[in-house]
């Protein structure tokens, strides 16, 4: 699928917070927050179709 950028502006504290995050979830800063927008759109229902990626749906039976 192909990829497209664009700005985050963002308060520090929630860049660094999402950083450690990431960290501790050994993810990018970006593979981190696309994680949580998709987790978030499918648990709202607004993302059916789109299939998550194998590490993310383990993480999502656990949850």
């Amino acid at each position: 699928m192909p990829r497209t950028s664009f700005l985050l502006r963002t308060d520090p504290k929630v860049l660094e917070a999402l950083r450690q995050w990431a960290d501790d979830d050994f993810r990018s800063l970006n593979a981190q927050i696309e994680f949580l927008l998709r987790q978030t759109l499918v648990k709202s229902g607004r993302l059916k179709d789109l299939k998550q990626p194998p590490d993310e749906q383990e993480q999502g039976e656990t949850d």
